[in-house]
C-alpha cells in the first residue's frame, strides 16, 4: 500500500507530540533529567513506534474482543488526559485490583464530573472527581459481578489508562478497526494506516 506525503507528514506531526509529551512528562515527574528524558524522546522519535502489540484474555470485551480471546494494536498515550483520551474508547489500563503489571481492556465510560451508578441502581450516583475514570465492560451478558468493571472496584484514576485499541483480531478471518469515539478514531487514522502489520499480528495471535 502506498501511503501519501500528507499522511506521513501528520503521522510524524503525531511523533513528534508523543516524544515532545514525554520529555514533559517523565522530566516533571522527576523519573529522568532533562537530558535523559530528552535522548529517549529522540530515540522514540527515529526508532520507536507508536503502537504495541497486547494479548487478551477473557469474554468481558466479547464481541469488541474475541469471545476468549484477542489479539490488538495499541496506541501508546503519554498522558491521560481528556486531550488524549475520550468518553467511548476501549483502553488499557492498570488493574486496580491487582499488581502494577497487571492490565485490563474496558471501555471508558465516564470521567471527571459525570454521575455513574454502581452495582445497584438505587444507590445514589457516584460524581466523578477530576483525575477519575470509569471503566465498563462490552459484554452486556455478563453480570456486574462478573464484568469485573468500575460497577465493582468504583472509580480508577486516570493515570492508570496507560494506552487505546485501535485494531482487534478476534481470529485470522475476524478482525478489524475498533469502535472507538469519533476524536479518537480520528486521532488514531494515520496511525493505523502505517503501523497496522496484519502480517505480524496474525503470527502472534497464532503464536
Amino acid at each position: 500500500m502506498v501511503i501519501s506525503r500528507p499522511s506521513w507528514y501528520r503521522y510524524l506531526g503525531l511523533k513528534v507530540d508523543y516524544s515532545v509529551s514525554l520529555v514533559r512528562k517523565h522530566y516533571k515527574s522527576g523519573q529522568m533529567t532533562f537530558g535523559e528524558a530528552t535522548d529517549a524522546a529522540l530515540k522514540n522519535l527515529f526508532l520507536g513506534k507508536l503502537t504495541y502489540f497486547y494479548w487478551n484474555r477473557g469474554e468481558e470485551m466479547a464481541p469488541t474482543i474475541g469471545a476468549r480471546r484477542g489479539t490488538l494494536l495499541v496506541r501508546k498515550l503519554p498522558v491521560s488526559g481528556p486531550t488524549y483520551v475520550f468518553t467511548g474508547d476501549v483502553v488499557v489500563l492498570r488493574d486496580p485490583m491487582k499488581s502494577h503489571n497487571n492490565y485490563l481492556v474496558r471501555r471508558l465510560a465516564g470521567i471527571g464530573g459525570y454521575e455513574m451508578v454502581s452495582k445497584d441502581e438505587k444507590e445514589v450516583p457516584i460524581v466523578l472527581e477530576k483525575n477519575q475514570c470509569w471503566v465498563l465492560s462490552d459484554n452486556e451478558n455478563l453480570k456486574p459481578k462478573e464484568a469485573n468493571d468500575s460497577r465493582n472496584f468504583s472509580p480508577v484514576p486516570m493515570t492508570n489508562i496507560v494506552g487505546r485499541v485501535i485494531y482487534s483480531m478476534r481470529s485470522v478471518g475476524d478482525h478489524g478497526p475498533v469502535q472507538n469515539s469519533n476524536s479518537g478514531m480520528k486521532a488514531d487514522s494515520k496511525v493505523l494506516e502505517i503501523e497496522l502489520d496484519l502480517a505480524e499480528m496474525t503470527k502472534i495471535h497464532l503464536g
